[in-house]
Parts: structure tokens; sequence; C-alpha cells
């Protein structure tokens, strides 16, 4: 592979790798199979990939063609050459609004698409739960549905033509078809004409049938577009570079119908019956569902605003009738069903059935995110086994969808299971995941037995095997038991037809593998249990390592960390596009590396080191993971690890010593400020110091904060005084004292004893991967404030980074109750403000500072879920509108926008969303970021100042 990987190399303008840690990266998909690839090739236009076609031709290696790798099956996973269409190859080529038809080339991600389509009033509505990441190339590959398909339909009814490159190079285009014009269509059309009727006879008659190729599209009688065949053929027939989608034009207002259920099965009788009110989804959401949504932070407030009293299931009704009027009436039509049904409201607790009406926008949204996560949130159980996917998405017609769930349960209490259920009951298609642990042999056979029974009883029904994620590993070779012989026979042939020497994707749809071959799973048989052991506390996750190994395992690979807006994770993929610097791309490489499969010394690696290079930090992940893959302290191991191994250069010792060497250095601003004042002397210590000549260090407070500056007898609060505000802006900290004053809360500082240095929290050690020295710091901060926490006083905190590490990194360092004691307390100025502000005695005399706001958070505020509370406390300022910037991280990150190798991405990172908004504001509105870094940011690259929260009050206070 390598001498091809080098050929390929000079004939193509895009990125080859053969290394060990890119391909790891993509070995895996969201199905539990690993399959180590031969290369990956990264192409910039078609010619690249037609180059890779020949060459991989030439020399009998196979193609695998590859989107945001979200397959459920197994479909974008093989010893291949894998072309990662995503970076490049994502255009939109054409559009047509007048005749509501786009072209687009398949990496291009289906939320993009629809951004770009938006203003001329269209969308493509097949709208999959993975949108932000899944590619138009992968929904074709795999018929893809989505929650509207009742009113819009799938994959192949929305698909007009593909333009595609075929095994022995010839380029066509797939469309409608007038007649046999060419021996390739007369061949697929004479093949429709012999099986018509044995098709009819097996093809069960679903919409959502996704399973096998669609040779029913060459049936006589009908319309024939062989685009159609296509569709679903998981890259195995023809690489497509071009594909025509139909559009339809936006939905208007919709109204949404929550319906509660005491029971999962009666919300399945049910289901058939709400249907025939013409919704556009019905979507299922059980208890299990629901209970753990309530322990993700991201999700927690969104259930208790739709979710009343206990239900065993939800049915969530969705009507797009375009008008408020129109909508409102099917409402009270749901709840007039659902009365003559049996389920209306009773008893005061309001228990067991009813509808909720929700018509507010922003909660149809948080509930349609919600659902959309339904299966990571499913993937967010923290014990060994997991849902497992492999007899997801059958469907059956709707008058049996109950019992065949009942039956299904009963399937997996014989084996010892439960099942996780959710997604379309408008389509007789649930999402079900029996919960299992694939590392064990016991459970390995449950999963095939339960997979025979189950395909069985959907064969009872005549129901569909695949009615959503395709056939990949999982269910190829189950074809024979639901098609039949001759139709499996038939799907081989139209595969040599296109493909006779098994190029493209080899062993999916036609000669696949046991779905139980564990030499092919995630976790094979001797998948090691590392023997690392962590500096930090990871005991909440089973597993290796102290459970950190654990930890790194919760990613499912579904992807949502390749999201390109919306949320903050993951801010350096946003730039580059790359698997290496996406969450999901760092996690696989931390688990190959962890259970031996990238050799010796792989965590303290270079490899390693680059692959952690952009992760800045920002605890995105953290919160938008439903999975919970905190990337953020996983980095801390591996920084960890690489420092014992290599030790540490001067630029990450100047990082992390600042709170030592800060009271000496403090002392004399004149001469540390002298770096920013002569241009020369910033070149000439670049190299030495790793800090770029192209922007300037913060400037030292010729005043710097003292403790005394804030020492009340009697306080009601404990002011953390953070190193940066302290040395660097401690107008911040003075303006946060006024603030607490004016409010009635003297305060006083956490000081350390006499004769030591101030107090700090250890971050910046943590960055560095200086463990110890941080758990000394989190340890002398501990001593200090403990016993004002015990006291029940808050500890308040302006910088974002340093108060937030009491509440998730200091009980990682030093778990235990005093840790927890210290989490209870630890508030941000304006988290504290907030709450105070719903006491009746509580006054603060404000005045608008400005005519408008325009807030940015900090990543670790959003990460924790303190965005609410900083608008609750600037909504009390009278006469003043504010708006908060929907943002990633600002990329400055520390000191990450100061570093030689990564000012650069940080630059990148800001322009993405934050400078613009930045640039777009007028000259009265302030810009208010409450961290340090931020405000750097904003100053540098925006040329206007950032203001700290705790200024913003100060300068409104009466």
């Amino acid at each position: 592979m390598a001498d091809l990987a080098a050929r390929l190399a000079r004939r193509v303008q895009g990125e080859v790798m053969v290394d060990a840690f890119s391909r790891g990266r993509y070995a895996t998909d969201a199905s539990f199979y690993q399959m180590m690839p031969l290369g990956v090739l990264v192409p910039r236009s078609e010619e690249d990939i037609a180059a890779a076609i020949d060459m991989a031709r030439e020399e009998g290696v196979p193609i695998l063609p590859r989107g945001g790798g979200t397959s459920q099956c197994g479909q974008t996973v093989n010893a291949a050459l894998v072309v990662d269409n995503s970076v490049h190859f994502n255009d939109l080529l054409s559009l047509d609004v007048e005749n509501r038809r786009c072209t687009v080339r398949p990496g291009i991600v289906l939320d993009d698409l629809n951004r770009a389509l938006r203003p001329h009033g269209l969308w493509f509505p097949v709208d999959v739960s993975t949108a932000s990441r899944a590619t138009i190339g992968g929904m074709a590959g795999n018929n893809s549905c989505g929650g509207k398909s009742l009113r819009y339909g799938i994959m192949r009814d929305n698909v007009q033509s593909v333009d595609a490159i075929l095994a022995d190079g010839t380029k066509r285009q797939f469309g409608p078809v007038n007649g046999a014009d060419d021996p390739l269509a007369r061949d697929l059309l004479a093949l429709g004409a012999r099986e018509a009727a044995e098709i009819d006879a097996r093809f069960p008659k679903l919409m959502r049938r996704v399973g096998g190729y669609n040779i029913d599209a060459l049936v006589p009688g009908r319309a024939v577009n062989l685009s159609e065949l296509l569709v679903g053929s998981e890259g195995t027939l023809a690489y497509s570079t071009a594909i025509e989608l139909k559009l339809s034009p936006l939905p208007g207002e919709v109204g949404l119908g929550v319906c509660h259920f005491p029971t999962f099965h009666q919300a399945m009788e049910a289901a058939q019956h709400l249907v025939t009110l013409g919704p556009q989804a019905v979507e299922l959401v059980d208890s299990t569902m629901i209970a753990l949504a309530r322990d993700i932070p991201m999700f927690r407030a969104t259930v208790a605003e739709f979710v009343t009293g206990d239900p065993d299931a939800l049915l969530l009704v969705e009507f797009a009738e375009g008008e408020t009027a129109a909508n409102a009436e099917k409402l009270r039509l749901l709840d007039q069903m659902m009365g003559d049904l049996g389920y209306d409201w009773r008893g005061e607790e309001r228990r067991w059935g009813g509808v909720t009406p929700v018509t507010d926008k922003g909660l149809q949204g948080r509930i349609a995110h919600l659902r959309s996560a339904g299966l990571n949130i499913m993937m967010s159980m923290k014990d060994a086994g997991k849902p497992v996917s492999f007899v997801e998405d059958c469907a059956v017609a709707l008058p049996d969808l109950a019992d065949y769930t009942a039956g299904l349960t009963e399937i997996f209490d014989r084996h010892g299971t439960r099942g996780t259920w959710y997604a379309h009951a408008s389509v007789g298609c649930l999402h079900v995941r029996p919960v299992l642990n694939l590392k064990l042999d016991k459970d390995v056979a449950a999963m095939r037995a339960i997979a025979e029974e189950c395909f069985d009883l959907v064969a009872r029904y005549k129901g569909s095997h695949s009615g959503e994620h395709g056939d990949g590993i999982v269910r190829s070779e189950f074809h024979e038991r639901m098609f039949g012989k001759r139709m499996v026979a038939a799907f081989a042939e139209v595969k040599r037809r296109f493909d006779p020497h098994g190029l493209f994707n080899p062993g999916k749809i036609v000669d696949a593998s046991k779905m139980d071959d564990r030499g092919l799973f995630r976790y094979p048989p001797g998948y090691a249990a590392s023997d690392h052991r962590p500096v930090l506390d990871w005991r909440a996750w089973p597993g290796g390592a102290g459970g950190f190994q654990g930890a790194v395992e919760m990613c499912n690979n579904n992807g949502a960390c390749r999201a390109l807006k919306g949320g903050v994770m993951c801010p350096s993929y946003r730039v580059t596009r790359d698997e290496r610097d996406v969450t999901r791309g760092r996690a696989n490489t931390l688990r190959l590396a962890l259970s031996g499969q990238l050799g010796p010394d792989a965590l303290a690696s270079d490899a390693m080191a680059e692959t952690m290079k952009l992760c800045v930090s920002c605890k995105g992940c953290k919160r938008d993971c439903p999975t919970g893959v905190d990337m953020a302290r996983m980095k801390i191991e591996v920084q960890a690890a690489r420092v014992a191994a290599h030790g540490l250069n001067l630029h990450d010792r100047l990082v992390a010593y600042l709170p030592r060497y800060a009271p000496y250095l403090g002392r004399m601003p004149w001469l540390t400020n002298l770096r920013n004042r002569v241009p020369a002397l910033a070149r000439l210590t670049e190299g030495l110091t790793g800090f770029t000549a192209s922007r300037p260090l913060p400037e030292w407070s010729a005043r710097p904060f003292r403790d005394a500056e804030a020492a009340a007898g009697d306080p009601q609060a404990v002011l953390l005084a953070d190193c940066f505000n302290r040395w660097f802006e401690p107008e911040n900290l003075r303006a946060g004292v006024r603030v607490l004053a004016a409010a009635g809360v003297p305060v006083t500082v956490a000081a350390a004893p006499p004769g030591q240095r101030p107090l700090c929290c250890g971050r910046t050690f943590l960055s560095a991967g200086l463990v110890d020295q941080a758990r000394t710091e989190a340890t002398r901060l501990m001593a200090a404030l403990l016993p004002h926490a015990e006291r029940g006083l808050p500890i308040v905190g302006l910088e974002p980074s340093c108060l937030l590490t009491l509440r998730d990194e200091i009980p990682a360092l030093l778990p235990g109750p005093e840790a927890e004691a210290l989490f209870a307390q630890a508030k941000l100025l304006e988290e504290y403000l907030a709450d105070r502000a719903d006491e009746p005695d509580f006054t603060l005399p404000l005045k608008s500072p400005a005519p408008r706001v325009l807030l940015h958070g900090h990543c670790h505020q959003k990460a924790m879920g303190v965005m609410p509370a900083i608008q609750r406390t600037l909504a009390l300022l009278p006469d003043t509108e504010v708006s908060v910037i929907e943002s990633s991280c600002c990329g400055m990150a520390g000191a990450f926008g100061y570093g030689v190798g990564t000012h650069g991405f940080s630059r990148s990172m800001a322009e993405l969303d934050l400078m613009p908004a930045i640039r777009a504001a007028d000259a009265e509105t302030l810009i208010v970021a409450d961290g340090t870094s931020c405000r750097h940011q904003i100053a540098d690259l925006g040329d206007r100042p950032a203001i700290h929260v705790a200024r913003l009050l100060d300068r409104a206070l009466v």
C-alpha cells in the first residue's frame, strides 16, 4: 500500500495518509465494527477520485467512499482505500429555484445545504437526525429516511439523478430512462422484467424498506429512474460524484402535540389512529430516554418543559399546516382523539395520559433537538453494557406495531436484556436497541440469537428488516431470510454487472460476512484493558485505566461533534474539517492507543501530541456531546503522559508556572510589558518562548489587586481573586466588589496564609499536564475556602475558567466530600446575583449603561450551563437590549492564541462567527465577555474593547 500511496500522492491534489493514527481514525463508524483501512484519501476534485479509482483497479485495492462516517451498520468501514468526501468535495454545484432542483457534490452536509437553500424558500426534506454531519452522498448511499418521511418520502423519492464513475473508469449519469439506450440499461431493465413477479411477492409493501438493492425500480409498468438503483447501494456499485435533488418549499408554522401514555404498548396501539389526522411526523420517546435526558445537563430543563408526570411513553405529533389557526384546529382534533381513545388528563397529578400542546417555536426547537439526539442519549449509559444497533430499525405496518413491539420485548426478556425505544412511530419504524456488552462472549451469542428471532418475527408480519439504516455488515447476511434465494441471486447479478471485480466497498449487501464475526468488532477477542494509571479520578466509568478507558469508549462515533453550526464543539474541526481535529477522531485515537493498537507508548507519542494539538479544552464536548465525552479532561491525561515521558518545553513552562512567578514579575510591569512596546524584542524572543510576535501579550497591571481591598469583617460571600484578573485586569475585581457592596453583600477575599503567594486554582498547571503541581494549588485553595463553604458562604468568582475549576477539575483532582462542598458553593458573579435577584429583599440600583449589549459567552460558561444565569442578571438592566452572540470558542483559549504554531488557527476560529458579529455591532453597543482570553481576542482582532460583566454592572450602578 505504501507504493500505491506514493504513486497516488504524485497524481492527486488531495491528501493521502497511510500512517497508523490516520487510518485508525477511519477504522470505525457509528456501528460496533472496526476494520482498519489500507489508506485514506481526502480528495479535492473529481479528478482526484477518478485517479484513485484507476490506480486502485490496477492494484486490486478496494475503494470505500465515505461522508460523515455515521452509518449504524458498518457500511463505512472496510479494509480499503477510504475516500473522505466531506472535507473538500462538498459543493453546491447548481440551484434551480423555479423548478425546485439542485445539484450537489456528495460531501455536502445536509444542514449546510439547507442553510444555503433557506433564503430561497426551499429545503431538502429528508431530515435525518444526524443532519448536522450527514452528507448527501452518505444519505443517498444508505437511502436515508428522516422523521418526516410520512409526508416527503425517503431518499429514493427525492433524488432525480446521480453522476457516477463506474469501476472501469467510465463516467455516466443515472436518471430517468425513456428506453434501453445502452447495454447497462438494457441488462438492468431485462432483470426487472424477468424478476417482476418475484419482486412483487418478496419485497415488503412498506415505504420503509431500504434493504438490498432497489431492483423494484426496474419492473415494467412504472417510470424507471436508474438513480433509484444507486440510492441505497452503500457505495457498492459506483462512485457518485454529483447528485441532483428534488427540493420542497419550506414548511410554514408547526404545531406540536405531546401525547402522554401510561404504557408503552398503549402508545404503539394509538399510533395507527393518530396518523389519520394527517401529521407530518409522529415520533416516539420512551421512559428510558426521558430518564437519561433528565440526567444530561443540556436536556434537563427541556424535559421539564414538556413532560408532565411520569409517562411510560410519549408520542410527539407534529402538524405543519402553515398557519396558526389550522395547526390549532389539528391540535384540537388530536386532543379529542386522545380523549376518544381514553387518554385524557385525569387526577390532580395529570399522570395518566393526555396532550400537551406546544406552539412556542423555541420549545419546539429544543424538543426537536432532544429527539434528534435520541441515539446519543441512549448511548449515554455509563454501564459496561450499551444499547447495541443491529435490529434497530425494522419496520412493520402500523396495525401490527403494538404486537410486533410486544413480541420483540418477549425476545429481549428471554435473553436477559431490555430494549431502548424511540423514533418514527408514524411509519412503523422504531429505533430499538437491546442493552448488551459486546466484550462478553455470552452477550455476543445473545445478539446473534436476538437477531435471528427478531428477523423471523419481522418476516411473520411481512415487514422490512431494514427500515432506515441500511444493510452494511449487520443485515446483509440476512437478505436470503427476508427476500429469498432468487432475490439474493438477483442482487449479486446487479453487483457483478456494475462491479465485476468487487472494487467498491466489498462485503456489503452481497457476499457479506457474518454479522457476529468478532474479528470485525470494535472490541474483538483479546481487546486489551489498559494498565495506564490515570492522574485524575475516572471511577464513574467502568473499564481499564481506572475508568479512563471506559470514559474514552463512551464515544459511539455518531459524530455530533462534526456539526459546523450551533453549540460549541468542536471549534478546531470547524476550521480544519480534519477528522484528526474533532472530538470523535481524538477519542478513537485514544481508544486505539490505550488498547495497544497503535504500538507501545502511543499515549505520549508525537503523533498523539499532534492529535491533541488543536484541542482548545473548550469543554464544548462536555455539554454538547450527549454521551459526555469530556475531551478537555482527557487531554490533561495525555499532557501528563507526555510530560512524564518527554519533560516540558519553555513555552509550556512559562504558561504553567504563571501563578508562581507572577508575584515577582508583577512588581515591575515596566519590564514585563517591554516586549509589547518593542516589536524587535517580540521577534527576537519568539523562537525561544514560543509566543508569536504577531500579537501583543496581556499587559501586566501597574496596580494589581490586593487581598486587603475586600476584607469585610462579617462577609456574606467570598471573592475568588484569580491570577488573570489579579495581575492583568484588577479593575474587574474591584468592580465586582463594588457591585456586590451595592447589592448589600459585603465580601472578603479567599486569602492564603500570611507570607504565602496568592491562591490559584491550578488551571495553568493542568493545561500543561503538571497534575501534581495543580493538585498542590487545589489543596491550598481548598484549605482556604473550605471553612467558608462549610459556613454556607458562596464562593464568587469572575474568571469562568478559574471559578468553574471548582465545579469540574478539582473534584477530579481531589475527589471527596470537601471538593463536593466547594462545588456546591462555587458561583460566578452573575449566577450569584441571578439567584439573589429572586429574593424579596434583593436590591441592586441600576441604570442603563448602553442602549445595546452584545454578550459573548466563555466556552466553560456554556459547557457548565451558566449562560441563562448571565442573561437573567443582564435582564436587570433597564432600557438595555441584550443579545447573545451564537458562536463556538473565541479561539484564544488561554495561551492557545499566542502560540507560534497555533495563533493562525486561533484567528480562524474567531472568524467563524464571533468576529463577524463584533464587526456588525454599532458603536453604541457594548461588547461584554467574562473570559480574559475572550476579551483579548476581541480587542486584538476587532479593534474594540470588550468588558467583563462586573464592569458593565459597575458602570450601571446608580
